[in-house]
């Protein structure tokens, strides 16, 4: 049995990093504080989810309502299984994330340095919230806030390049939540009188079986209008904006594709699947087979776009619209195994992801070099940069005993699970394009004799340390929770009672 506990400590998360970009501000005037701050609070987040976890081990539900808006609507925050995983995942890599913005802000000595600070930590901020959210409107409002934040973090070089991708950015995220998720959250009101997730069931969902027999119908569109509305999933069509924002500085790219946006994205799908609609009445109205195919078809489209793109962070962008819906498909195939590879596949994506990122801006830095066909040799010059990309590769293509293994294992067994050999023969296809578009760049760099017109090869070494670390720290971190998956797959089961 689920027990509810009712303590506003649910609410530190949200504080700490609703209290950091102050923070950040009335520091401007000295670098040194202003970055100690992204430290501080990125460790009191972390530190205070992390407290919350002993009781969702042992089968509780953290809660507490800030205020009521109107009867049924509420700011109210919980804290279970699934928003530990994101909430630890997106506190814990905001601290890594801190010491190589520092390496990569200062070494090309970039503009707007404080905006770009307090960007990032309300983004973070609108994650964590995300994370903690117990309802459907308080989900909304973070979702947006994310949105938001991170459009001036993405235009951050302020010059038509920028300004283009945020462009698409904002009418892609903005769009599909105004067109789509507004609507959904009405419709659901409007069938239930209330907002609110059922906390610790994800068999029976929010909609009582009388809803759905009464209005199948309306509760089908319902569903179809949430998935489309939660845009930063980045399940096609709606995936474009994701490789546009590629214009962001690298770090920036790091926070949409490993900590906060997308995340925050494919964490919304799951929230709304499990704790939503249950899996009794997806399987009712026969919403997860459809909803797989979509995500399956998005990911081996995405995988095919990636070998095409010799721009390295165009090719891990297109790898994370790939990555994302591996997540997507597990939790829709409503199989025990599937959607415990799913959820998993949320913090393990971020590690090996983000260290991609990590690999990429520090090899932009060192060398200002952005195209994979003129990397040959530089595994040489740069061994703990690229030893650190080829594990988090790995991960991506699903070889043990990185992290990313474990949760694919997972997923494909569901999918064998639940009968379905097309969607199981989507993930090997992609798998063997995971392998196609990863391994070319490991054999460029360690392999290939350097390019003889590169007259700078000689010159070229390892980027700051305040960058490899943090790179070498999120791969090192990829093998270890692949080799110890229960680090997050505990939230995983005591989320599902599985």
């Amino acid at each position: 049995m689920t027990g509810i506990i009712e303590s506003a400590r649910v609410l530190l998360p949200v504080a700490f990093t609703l209290l950091a970009p102050l923070f950040i501000w009335l520091n401007r005037g000295n670098q040194n504080r202003r970055e100690a701050m992204s430290f501080i609070a990125g460790a009191l987040t972390f530190a205070s989810v992390l407290s919350l976890a002993p009781q969702v081990l042992a089968g509780n539900i953290w809660k507490y309502t800030l205020f009521e808006i109107m009867p049924g609507i509420t700011v109210t925050f919980m804290a279970d299984g699934l928003s530990l995983i994101f909430g630890l995942v997106a506190s814990f890599l905001w601290m890594l994330a801190t010491s190589y913005n520092i390496g990569y802000m200062r070494s090309l000595d970039e503009h707007a340095q404080t905006r770009y600070y307090v960007c990032f930590a309300v983004a973070i901020f609108g994650a964590e919230g995300v994370a903690l959210s117990a309802n459907v409107f308080t989900l909304y409002l973070f979702y947006e806030v994310i949105t938001v934040f991170t459009y001036p973090l993405v235009a951050h070089h302020q010059d038509d390049e920028g300004f283009g991708g945020a462009r698409k950015y904002i009418v892609y995220l903005m769009g599909t939540s105004k067109l789509f998720l507004l609507p959904a959250m009405v419709m659901t009101y409007v069938l239930l009188g209330h907002l609110d997730f059922a906390l610790g069931d994800v068999v029976t969902g929010m909609f009582p079986p009388d809803v759905v027999a009464k209005h199948p119908l309306a509760v089908t569109v319902t569903y179809v209008l949430y998935i489309a509305g939660i845009g930063k999933a980045a399940l096609m069509p709606f995936h474009n904006w994701l490789p546009s924002a590629m214009v962001a500085p690298t770090p920036v790219s790091a926070l949409l594709h490993a900590v906060a946006v997308v995340k925050a994205g494919v964490f919304c799908v799951c929230r709304i699947i499990l704790s939503g609609f249950g899996v009794t009445v997806m399987d009712q109205l026969g919403l997860g087979i459809p909803t797989a195919c979509v995500a399956a078809f998005t990911l081996t489209a995405a995988s095919f776009i990636a070998l095409t793109k010799d721009d390295l962070k165009a090719r891990l962008a297109y790898s994370t619209v790939a990555q994302l819906s591996y997540v997507v498909c597990g939790v829709a195939l409503l199989t025990p195994l599937a959607v415990q590879g799913g959820m998993a596949h949320i913090a393990h994506h971020a590690f090996s992801k983000i260290t991609l990122f990590f690999a990429a801006g520090a090899i932009y830095v060192a060398t200002h070099l952005k195209k994979i066909s003129l990397m040959d040799g530089l595994g040489r010059k740069m061994p703990w940069t690229f030893g650190a990309f080829a594990i988090a590769s790995l991960s991506m293509i699903g070889m043990p005993p990185v992290c990313g293994f474990v949760s694919k294992w997972y997923i494909v067994n569901g999918a064998l699970q639940a009968g379905q050999i097309i969607i199981f023969l989507a993930f090997m296809l992609s798998t063997a394009l995971n392998a196609g578009y990863f391994v070319p760049v490991i054999y460029r760099a360690f392999f290939r004799e350097p390019r003889p017109e590169d007259d700078h090869f000689h010159h070229y070494k390892e980027a700051p340390l305040s960058m490899v670390i943090p790179l070498c720290a999120t791969g090192a971190i990829s093998v270890l929770l692949g080799l110890y998956p229960a680090l997050f797959m505990d939230f995983v089961r005591v989320f599902g009672k599985f």
